[in-house]
């Protein structure tokens, strides 16, 4: 019972186990370093639960002797040294992944042979550090045998082996650049807003001759964040999209298509099912669930490692994902008609221009979008370390000198764009477009058969455009050529439904911009109100000021 990603990471092993050998592959398997490290951990006392009440040491379920068999058995055959120096482990919550990680932490720490090793557990808070570090320390204080024959001395906030300098502790936020990591365990990396503490560790090993950096985490609800960013490559890398050797990819989880209302769901996400976490429990959780719609997303993330967006997320990510279409070109839209919506920002913010084009195909309206993002240097500079950055250089936001937006450069696109492609309606909300609209249409050439139109942010306006927008997106009507911005922006929208069902766009923090989205609804709205045929019910209801 297990989904695909889990499948690709076992068969990833059987097929390196017939490439052995292989002067170009490089690596053997040791069956004894596995099993050495197995055995240690199985030592080990636990510390939690019914199993410490009855003074219990720790039994490795198969899964778990997968993971730190494939971490300690493969070598490279050259010069012993292990093979994995990364590994990326997702698993759902309550499945003893603190328990393996405070095993594989203490292993590396005391007992596989690095003079002065250095054992982080890291995260971005000191009780998620702990989560890690406590069971490492009481499972140490539990063990007379392991203290007194290695010399382990606890402190209060670390391990120390004074024989050889060796020491384990953990690390909130980012360390010092003066670390030399043999081990750093990350947990729960999905809370982390940026990747500086991953980068830290990992350019602290390069001393090391058997370094293993580990990112243990469930999902989360940030797809701009860099542990998201990190499992996509991790699946590159399980699907044999992306070649890295010395990095080990496991990703427990449902498939596209299974029921998360079933016990299949709970069976693959948990694959200490009835063992750390009881199926009892995961039932109850599901129901709960399926009872509430609020509780649904919190279940899906922590329980059956579905990434969403938000708390109460309103797109379907995996149904806006497959509406992504890499081939899709702006250019092959010349001279199309489309509506050219704009949602302008204050000093800080990103500032968006969405292009809409519209096409009739077998009956049913088709919908294609292109989006450009707009932020100020100075807006950037101050998100340092953030999202921001990467997008920025890889062009996909577009950087513009000081500490304001931008209107001029925003201004001369949109009248580029209006005579590139036939844009019927310019839509924008008044509350910041209007004095940048009252420029653009000073300009000479400026097009003036572009209709520009005040959309404001009412409930009655967006309600409508939000139910059809989703239903386009349900049908596949609704084409976009993947920006990762955008998506970004699209995912973060949360929905507020009010007695009389309508809903209503918004966010859940700060940070979590939707002014892509707030474009593609004004874009719809205008659309909706142009049904071919001249009519508006949009107009003819006096929802619209021109």
């Amino acid at each position: 019972m297990a989904c695909r990603l889990v499948i690709a990471a076992c068969r990833r092993h059987l097929n390196d186990l017939k490439r052995v050998g292989d002067p170009e592959f490089g690596y053997r398997f040791d069956p004894a370093k596995a099993e050495r490290c197995c055995r240690f951990i199985e030592r080990l006392p636990h510390v939690k639960g019914k199993w410490a009440s009855r003074k219990e040491t720790i039994k490795l379920t198969a899964w778990q002797v997968f993971i730190v068999c494939c971490l300690f058995g493969w070598v490279n055959a050259s010069t012993e040294c292990y093979r994995f120096r990364e590994a990326y482990i997702k698993v759902a919550r309550k499945n003893a992944k603190s328990t393996l990680s405070a095993g594989i932490g203490l292993y590396k720490f005391s007992a596989d042979g690095e003079f002065g090793a250095e054992v982080y557990s890291g995260a971005t808070t000191k009780k998620q550090a702990w989560e890690v570090f406590r069971p490492a320390r009481q499972m140490v204080d539990r063990t007379p045998l392991l203290k007194g024959t290695l010399g382990i001395r606890v402190n209060a906030e670390s391990l120390v082996i004074e024989a050889n300098g060796s020491r384990f502790e953990p690390v909130i936020g980012k360390p010092g650049d003066g670390a030399s990591p043999s081990c750093a365990i990350i947990d729960e990396y999905h809370e982390h807003a940026s990747d500086d503490l991953y980068d830290t560790m990992k350019t602290g090993m390069g001393a090391r001759d058997n370094p293993l950096l580990i990112v243990i985490t469930t999902s989360g609800s940030d797809r701009s964040g860099p542990c998201y960013a990190l499992e996509q490559d991790a699946i590159k890398v399980l699907e044999g999209k992306l070649r890295n050797d010395e990095w080990f990819c496991i990703a427990y989880g449902i498939d596209e298509g299974d029921d998360w209302k079933s016990e299949l769901a709970l069976l693959k996400a948990n694959p200490n099912y009835d063992v750390s976490v009881f199926g009892d429990y995961l039932k109850r959780q599901q129901r709960d669930a399926v009872n509430s719609a609020r509780k649904q997303n919190t279940f899906k993330t922590k329980h059956l490692d579905v990434w969403v967006n938000a708390d109460v997320a309103w797109m379907n990510s995996a149904k806006w994902d497959a509406c992504t279409d890499p081939n899709l070109k702006l250019d092959d839209f010349e001279g199309e008609p489309c509506i050219a919506s704009l949602d302008l920002a204050s000093r800080k913010d990103l500032a968006d221009k969405v292009l809409m084009f519209r096409k009739a195909i077998d009956g049913k309206f088709h919908y294609y979008a292109f989006a450009t993002h707009y932020l100020n240097a100075s807006a950037i500079e101050e998100a340092k370390g953030s999202h921001y950055e990467g997008w920025a250089a890889a062009g996909l936001i577009v950087k513009t000198p000081g500490n304001i937006t931008d209107y001029k450069r925003i201004s001369d696109d949109m009248i580029a764009d209006t005579k590139k492609f036939r844009a019927i309606e310019v839509p924008h909300d008044p509350y910041h477009g209007a004095a940048l609209v009252q420029f653009m249409q000073a300009e000479p050439e400026w097009n003036q058969s572009a209709r520009v139109v005040e959309v404001r942010q009412t409930v009655a306006m967006m309600s409508p455009a939000m139910k059809e927008f989703e239903a386009i997106v349900l049908d596949g009507r609704f084409h976009h050529n993947g920006d990762p911005v955008l998506s970004w922006m699209v995912t973060n929208v949360v929905c507020h439904i009010d007695r009389k069902d309508n809903i209503f766009p918004t966010k859940q923090n700060a940070e979590s911009k939707i002014d892509g989205a707030i474009c593609l609804f004004m874009s719809l709205i205008r659309w909706m109100a142009n049904p071919g045929d001249g009519t508006s019910v949009y107009e003819s209801r006096g929802l619209l000021s021109v």
